[in-house]
């Protein structure tokens, strides 16, 4: 039987998972709006390997003319 604790935890991982989906997509929205595509833009994998997950956003790699794009429009 889980504690309160863990399914306080549970539900805590659950929340920031769902907020880095959410972020990826927004961010992945707003970057297509600019003509900008990360391919790798993604939640990373290993951020959610772990007990109580808190996901990082893994933006990737990208070509050089990308990359000028994107500091182009944070000009």
């Amino acid at each position: 039987m889980r504690s309160a604790r863990q399914a306080t935890d549970a539900q805590h991982a659950t929340a920031c998972v769902e907020q880095a989906e959410e972020t990826v997509k927004e961010l992945r929205e707003a970057l297509a709006a600019a003509g900008i595509k990360l391919p790798t833009l993604r939640i990373d994998p290993a951020t959610l390997a772990r007990e109580a997950p808190c996901p990082l956003v893994e933006l990737g790699r990208c070509s050089v003319e990308t990359a000028a794009r994107l500091a182009a429009v944070l000009r």
